[in-house]
């Protein structure tokens, strides 16, 4: 059903966000520029969630870059890294890295572990798996529906990376393309994923001075540093309560109408809602966002709803 969205297409802006605020704003054109602020030095610490020293990451505006200066603390390849979690050693899906970090945060770092090859029946069109991915092109497994085909198949856990499916490498495939894969295999027939789970040792005690839930983090209004995949980072405040059920509702719309739950994109979405005055301005930030997924107009209205919703709190 055409809605007449994104009929005009507003130019991008060619200004971005630093990622530490240095200038003087409203300066007016002949007046002197006051001292720049002084740059604030944003460090993080870090550990392998199998266990090691303790190591510090900075400077840095992308889980790439992020990554990158992981693996030079630790010496090891970008590669090597799977994901992390934040404040816990274990693989909970509830506290993945994605597009923010708190900056309390401590960061745990999964890396490859053990390489399997399990064979699959598709006695049902669902498999019961919730895909995600860490940004920089390994999707992994983030949630298994109690009593699906994949919760009967112990061997697949949650926290795996899909390497291949049927011989076919999807290294570099964002979840929604490996999902789409997985779901258009043909029913009643035989398929194989190759797939790494991430290294384990031994259990590591909660950390003396861990930071606090994400619920905890939601309520105290602390900044984090936002990550984007292009621009720099910037640090913001944690999203208040009414933003975050906006989020999540969000959420729910992306796996009722897209078939994928992915609280990053969710995110990604409420903030291109921000400013904007009406659904066909943001369906032209969508598009200028996240024109690839080409989001059918009624999906676009609903989430515009749930924006609505949390602007009147």
């Amino acid at each position: 059903m055409p809605l007449g969205l994104r009929g005009k297409k507003k130019p991008k802006s060619k200004e971005t966000a630093p990622l530490v605020e240095g200038e003087v704003a409203g300066a007016g054109v002949g007046s002197l520029p006051g001292p720049p602020a002084p740059a604030r030095k944003l460090v993080f610490h870090a550990q392998l969630a199998h266990g090691s020293a303790t190591g510090r990451v900075e400077n840095f505006s992308s889980i790439r870059e992020l990554y990158t200066k992981i693996a030079d603390v630790f010496d090891i390849s970008p590669s090597e890294i799977l994901y992390c979690t934040l404040n816990t050693p274990k693989i909970n899906m509830e506290k993945l890295l994605g597009g923010q970090l708190g900056l309390e945060d401590f960061i745990f770092v999964h890396v490859k572990g053990t390489e399997k090859e399990v064979n699959v029946y598709k006695a049902e069109d669902s498999l019961g798996l919730t895909i995600t991915d860490n940004g920089v092109g390994y999707a992994f497994i983030k949630r298994i529906r109690d009593g699906s085909i994949i919760d009967a198949i112990k061997t697949i856990c949650v926290g795996d990376h899909i390497e291949s499916i049927n011989g076919e490498n999807v290294v570099g495939w964002r979840h929604y393309e490996v999902a789409k894969k997985l779901k258009e295999l043909k029913k009643e027939e035989l398929f194989t994923m190759k797939l790494i789970e991430p290294k384990k040792a031994f259990e590591i005690g909660p950390r003396s001075k861990a930071g606090k839930s994400s619920v905890d983090k939601i309520e105290s209004g602390k900044e984090t540093l936002r990550l984007r995949s292009k621009g720099p980072a910037t640090v913001e405040e944690m999203p208040s309560e009414v933003n975050t059920k906006a989020i999540e509702k969000i959420d729910d719309l992306l796996e009722l109408y897209m078939g994928i739950r992915d609280i990053d994109l969710a995110t990604t979405m409420f903030e291109a809602g921000k400013g904007k005055h009406n659904p066909d301005e943001f369906a032209v930030a969508l598009d200028e966002t996240l024109g690839d997924f080409a989001f059918p107009d009624e999906f676009v209205f609903d989430v515009w709803g749930a924006i609505g919703d949390a602007k009147q709190g």
